[in-house]
């Protein structure tokens, strides 16, 4: 209603100052009232047309050079708009209307400089082009999305405008041009102090670096070049007159599971959550190739992912972890014990999280008492970091739960160190 009211409007007036022109003509007379009459005459009859002009059956596309990227990484867009009637436009201004998903910049490691003031990644993204169409049937523009921060993008329409040299005809339109694309979370060097492993026959935890563990021999046999001259057992070799070295039981690693904490509570700090998806997703690819492994995210819900039962378990992450966000009205702590109980007995489990409260801690400790081992990814400001909860990570430690502290230090450097021990 209020566009057809607006098009009324602008009719009324140029068809106004076209009949004031021809009366000031007839009055007046004269050469220089005809002249401006029959001058006007021209662009009326093209602000006519305008007014006319079915702006709204263009064609609009956008076309997005990567649909699948890492966070931080450039995308390009080429916007392309087809016209069967080429009336002749003076200018027209293309804008992109970018999702909220956009409205946030990532600069891979250096974005942790403002850990404390996440708040300072949020950007207001606007990308407008004036192009001069003429006469031209096909119009064309490109430009560049840096920085993309984690997430599914989903692009909706595209706004037009254009009018006439005067500005007395202005056209507008938003066309629809959906789009998507996605930035998968970063993953970074993680160096693990130790690595956590099991022996098969009495479950003895063993925490080593990552080389062969020969501490248990389990017989001998005859000597293999490239077997360690160490291995050698001399009292077998003397009484079989062949060289013997002893052989060791294969080592197993142990099953690890590690969590995401994805609940939301008040006054959470959303880039250190963002740290947190990427250790826990670097962690994965470390331990996975050691460990029977699984991912589980708790929120709202807690998702698993299952490594060791399906390799394709991978693509179904890295899908989840582009879309998680802190959701759920229950505390972690709550629902974390909730799922401990399903866990088998002897489990290594990590655990990400960028709150720490005196319930989490008892979580905590209870797990600690029929598991392996319970390491705590703590990923938070320093100076967000209270005194409570320094003192909830001395009470942790000293009940045998490894706590890492993870700061922007930390974080804006290359390689992230998680001890295991």
């Amino acid at each position: 209603m209020n566009s057809m009211m607006r098009f009324i409007g602008k009719l009324l007036f140029n068809v106004l100052l076209l009949l004031l022109l021809y009366a000031f003509a007839m009055f007046q007379g004269g050469f220089v009232s005809w002249f401006l009459f029959f001058g006007y005459l021209p662009i009326f009859l093209y602000h006519i047309g305008l007014l006319f002009y079915p702006l709204q059956k263009w064609q609009v596309t956008r076309t997005v050079s990567h649909h699948i990227v890492r966070s931080g990484d450039t995308v390009t867009v080429k916007v392309r708009m087809e016209r069967s009637i080429p009336y002749p436009l003076y200018y027209c201004v293309c804008e992109e209307i970018f999702p909220e998903s956009l409205k946030k910049v990532d600069n891979r490691m250096e974005k942790y400089h403002h850990l404390d003031q996440p708040e300072q990644l949020d950007y207001n993204r606007i990308i407008k082009k004036v192009l001069f169409p003429g006469f031209r049937r096909v119009i064309e523009w490109n430009y560049r999305i840096e920085q993309v921060p984690r997430g599914e993008h989903q692009f909706r329409a595209i706004r037009i405008k254009t009018g006439d040299l005067f500005g007395f005809i202005n056209k507008e339109h938003v066309f629809k041009a959906e789009n998507q694309f996605i930035a998968y979370p970063n993953e970074r060097p993680v160096r693990m102090a130790e690595r956590i492993s099991s022996f098969e026959q009495g479950a003895i935890a063993s925490n080593t670096l990552n080389l062969k563990n020969t501490n248990v021999a389990t017989g001998i046999r005859e000597y293999l070049p490239g077997d360690k001259f160490s291995w050698i057992d001399w009292k077998q070799t003397a009484k079989k007159n062949t060289m013997m070295t002893k052989e060791f039981e294969q080592e197993k690693s142990t099953d690890t599971l590690l969590v995401l904490d994805s609940c939301s509570y008040d006054g959470i700090n959303i880039l250190a959550y963002e740290a947190a998806i990427e250790i826990g997703l670097s962690l994965m690819e470390a331990i996975k190739q050691q460990s029977q492994a699984e991912f589980v995210t708790i929120g709202r819900e807690a998702k698993h992912f299952p490594f060791h039962q399906d390799p394709t378990q991978k693509e179904l992450l890295m899908r989840h972890l582009t879309k998680v966000q802190p959701d759920g009205i229950h505390p972690f702590a709550v629902k974390l014990k909730e799922e401990s109980m399903k866990m088998a007995n002897g489990v290594v489990m990590m655990v990400m999280t960028t709150h720490l409260d005196d319930a989490l801690k008892e979580t905590l400790q209870q797990i600690r008492q029929r598991s392996k081992s319970v390491i705590v990814i703590y990923v938070q400001a320093a100076a967000r970091i209270t005194k409570h909860e320094h003192r909830l990570i001395q009470q942790l430690q000293f009940k045998g739960v490894v706590v890492n502290v993870v700061t922007e230090e930390q974080l804006v450097q290359r390689t992230v160190e998680v001890s295991v021990l």
